[in-house]
């Protein structure tokens, strides 16, 4: 068939997830292509063939992309679902459509994240073959000096891995406590906390400013925005139009919050976590 895609593909640009979620999806025996169960690697024609999720039959692909940043607070967590009935980025984001996070936070980690049902898009950002920069702002512990700068550049073993940041700066410099901007590439989970505790200074806050060439700016935390027609093509030059469902909005964003705070992503000096 001339219209086969790996199903994986498929059910990314569905809405079912990232690329790797729709894996695991497809793994579990969840999916079936005209009545037999699918394996990974498997392909099919969307147009032609019957494809079920769950038993039910597969969404519509939705052709329009939407695109969306928001400055995610602490206590909060970066999924679609918590079990444990905790705040998620889904609610602090209203849009009829179904869209799922870019790259998480922890869940007392602050800054960008982005939403999107573009599931080649969520692959792009967050697989490490495409060397795509996370920045960070960190506020550590104590008072690193020149050596430990230089040794968070060569690197440090976590795991039996070789890791390191590309850059870290000192922003400010107080009594006992710091705020350092740090660049990486890997995306691997807590990475940024780990690296700086491995060297004696554990993280007191930690907030991601900047995801490939999108950057949070001075959105407040809360907060969210659909990206600008420039900002989609930086990060998808050939992608389709973004929706833009019709919302109350405010000087500093949407929220679906009956209040929002007017603070802005600018920490007061050695304020901790």
């Amino acid at each position: 068939m001339g219209n086969e895609e790996r199903l994986q593909k498929i059910l990314a640009r569905a809405g079912y997830g990232s690329r790797r979620v729709c894996e695991t999806i497809i793994e579990e025996g969840r999916v079936t292509v005209d009545g037999r169960v699918a394996h990974l690697g498997d392909k099919a024609d969307p147009d032609t063939q019957q494809i079920m999720v769950d038993k039910r039959p597969l969404k519509r692909i939705n052709t329009h992309r939407i695109y969306i940043m928001l400055n995610k607070p602490q206590g909060v967590i970066s999924t679609t679902h918590d079990p444990h009935g905790r705040k998620s980025v889904r609610d602090l984001v209203s849009v009829p459509a179904r869209i799922y996070p870019v790259g998480r936070l922890d869940y007392n980690s602050e800054g960008l994240i982005l939403l999107t049902n573009d599931g080649q898009l969520t692959q792009q950002l967050t697989h490490p073959s495409y060397g795509h920069t996370r920045i960070y702002r960190v506020l550590v512990k104590g008072e690193p000096d020149k050596a430990t700068l230089e040794r968070w550049e060569r690197g440090i073993t976590l795991d039996g891995k070789y890791t390191r940041f590309d850059e870290v700066v000192i922003e400010h410099q107080g009594r006992d406590q710091a705020w350092l901007r740090v660049t990486v590439h890997e995306g691997r989970k807590h990475l940024v906390r780990r690296v700086v505790a491995a060297l004696g200074h554990p993280a007191l806050r930690l907030i991601r400013i900047a995801m490939g060439p999108i950057q949070l700016g001075d959105l407040s935390s809360g907060k969210w925005r659909y990206l600008t027609a420039s900002e989609i093509k930086l990060l998808t030059p050939q992608s389709a139009p973004a929706t833009k469902p019709k919302l109350s909005k405010n000087k500093r964003g949407y929220t679906s919050a009956k209040k929002s705070s007017k603070r802005r992503n600018r920490p007061s000096k050695g304020k901790k976590a």
